[in-house]
């Protein structure tokens, strides 16, 4: 039984020798003797080296258990997270505030290439190496999808499929909802009707660099860039942030609707219609409750 009285996570440095190792261990009350250790170390090196990283020592483990750990290179594992919707710099930023990642993450130019998930890593990671894992996903997941995709849809390629995807990851946060705003923008799209959608106004003003801390005014909306599809006809060039799974599928799978307006409701969803009148009514009922929600 080793000397330790509590679960103890302790890091090895590449490199190091079995000198350097003993004295870890001994420091940090993992082994009393560190000669035997250097001992047995020598002996059992010889069949399997010892190896680097970020290990947990139960409480009170045996001489045994501590080769054990250190010969079979299982790490501790570390995670962080890349929600739905968030862009570049945005995923970028938290890769390079996250410890236990060596290197400086650089972000991608290009919106869109990002998977949100949670991602699993090691002590000593690279932080690009990260990156290109979140790249790799993106296009296995969106490839995969994109070769199952349905034959009615006007997408030329996959880069139109991931800026609509992005577009409704913006647009709205609730799941049920994604596939009937997907299902407006593709009518409009089949309509030659712009899609005018705040949230590309948005990013054409910012390119993706910095929240926009204000509403968006009547000067805004008539800004020419190639992101303002209040200005442009069909898509943007590309996508304005990351989407998730769930956004790429509501895209790829949009409910059948003739629906061409929503608004949101007040409830954090939002309000369709099929045509204008209708959608004015909307648009009436919601100011109505933002004036209610602003009473003292």
């Amino acid at each position: 039984m080793g000397p330790n009285s509590k679960n103890v996570v302790l890091i090895i440095p590449k490199g190091v020798g079995v000198e350097q190792i003993s004295q870890i261990l001994f420091n940090n009350q993992i082994i009393d003797r560190p000669i035997i250790f250097r001992v047995l170390a020598r002996t059992i090196n010889r069949k399997m080296p010892l190896q680097a990283g970020e290990f947990t020592f139960p409480k009170s483990a045996s001489m045994a258990d501590i080769f054990k750990i250190l010969k079979s290179g299982k790490q501790l594992t570390r995670k962080l997270m890349i929600a739905e919707g968030m862009n570049n710099l945005e995923a970028t930023k938290i890769i390079n505030d996250t410890t236990g990642l060596v290197g400086t993450a650089i972000a991608p130019k290009l919106e869109g290439q990002l998977f949100p998930d949670t991602y699993y890593f090691n002590f000593g990671d690279s932080r690009e190496e990260l990156i290109n894992r979140m790249r790799v996903l993106m296009k296995k997941k969106s490839l995969k999808l994109w070769k199952e995709r349905r034959s009615d849809l006007p997408f030329k390629n996959l880069n139109e499929v991931i800026t609509l995807a992005s577009i409704v990851e913006k647009e709205t946060s609730i799941d049920s909802e994604r596939a009937r705003i997907a299902s407006v923008f593709l009518n409009r799209l089949r309509l030659n009707m712009r899609l005018q959608s705040d949230p590309t106004v948005i990013f054409g003003i910012t390119l993706g660099k910095r929240k926009l801390e204000r509403r968006l005014t009547r000067k805004d909306l008539k800004q020419e860039n190639s992101y303002n599809t209040y200005r442009i006809n069909g898509l943007p060039p590309n996508p304005i942030t990351n989407p998730g799974l769930a956004s790429i599928l509501a895209v790829l799978n949009p409910d059948k609707t003739k629906d061409l307006y929503f608004v949101a409701d007040g409830t954090g969803g939002h309000a369709f219609a099929q045509n204008l009148a209708d959608h004015n009514r909307n648009v009436t009922r919601w100011r109505k409750v933002k004036s209610l929600m602003s009473l003292p």
